[in-house]
């Protein structure tokens, strides 16, 4: 008789995040596949729980895959963590899933704490519909085709951040798509948990040291409305406004011309001898 396969939420900051059912799971499943097993090991000793715990991370996820459906196969039921929240989003967890459906092994969600609906729903942005972009590419062509693509939206969209990448990404946020409404969670559930509200620039100004987990929630609603406003303002108007917003003169000339569909060369020679503020 084959085993079960639990994916299992756990909390992503504070220990008593967790259901009943989830800790009821983890007493009787036969192994534990953990993102970080020292990690993990917190959480069980937490709960009093003693269980033969294997590595499952990002980089040996297709060889422990193997691995751990063969035990399935065997007969025993496994429980697949992450460090924080819900496996599979932007953590370990898809490829086992994968590979389970071919095997026609029992998947079973144990639901829970997942960072991205808890900060949407303390954001006060639209709720009813929401793109979630998970971690930003580094490659610069795919990162560029990602914020192409986010401009299209017309919606909340959700993105996590590292601290030591989170100014970069509001600064290519600001560039790329403009100086929009957003939201940033940071810290959830810990002792340090904090909601910052405002424009992209605003945030920049507020992140003086960056620490913890971050995410962002970009207010795209009815962003094509505000472009189409644009389009009707001058350029000169234009240039005004985002100085006072505090973009630098660079910014200013790249974001004109997305927004006037023309070179940004024609623009840059138009307020070659702007101030810069």
């Amino acid at each position: 008789m084959k085993g079960k396969l639990y994916l299992i939420a756990t909390p992503i900051g504070n220990l008593e995040d967790i259901t009943f059912r989830a800790i009821e799971t983890l007493k009787n499943v036969d192994i534990i596949a953990a993102e970080d097993t020292r990690h993990t090991l917190k959480l069980l000793n937490y709960y009093q729980i003693s269980k033969p715990l294997i590595s499952y991370h990002r980089h040996n996820e297709e060889v422990k895959s193997d691995i751990l459906i063969e035990k399935l196969l065997s007969g025993d039921n496994v429980a697949v963590v992450t460090d924080a929240g819900t496996p599979g989003i932007s953590d370990p967890g898809e490829e086992i899933v994968k590979q389970a459906i071919k095997n026609e092994i029992e998947i079973i969600p144990i639901p829970g704490a997942c960072a991205m609906i808890n900060a949407l729903i303390v954001s006060g942005l639209n709720t009813k519909k929401f793109s979630f972009y998970g971690f930003l590419p580094l490659n610069h062509k795919l990162r560029k085709n990602a914020f192409e693509a986010i401009l299209k939206e017309e919606k909340t969209v959700i993105l996590y951040e590292a601290p030591h990448k989170i100014k970069k990404t509001l600064e290519d946020i600001l560039i790329n798509i403009g100086d929009i409404e957003c939201v940033i969670a940071r810290e959830l559930t810990k002792i340090h948990e904090e909601i910052l509200r405002g424009t992209i620039s605003e945030l920049l100004e507020k992140l003086e040291d960056p620490k913890g987990e971050f995410i962002l929630l970009l207010d795209l609603n009815g962003i094509k409305n505000n472009d189409e406003k644009n389009v009707e303002k001058t350029e000169e108007e234009l240039y005004k406004e985002y100085q006072e917003k505090g973009m630098d003169k660079k910014e200013i000339i790249k974001k004109i011309a997305k927004e006037k569909g023309v070179s940004r060369n024609e623009i840059y020679q138009k307020f070659l001898n702007y101030p810069c503020e």
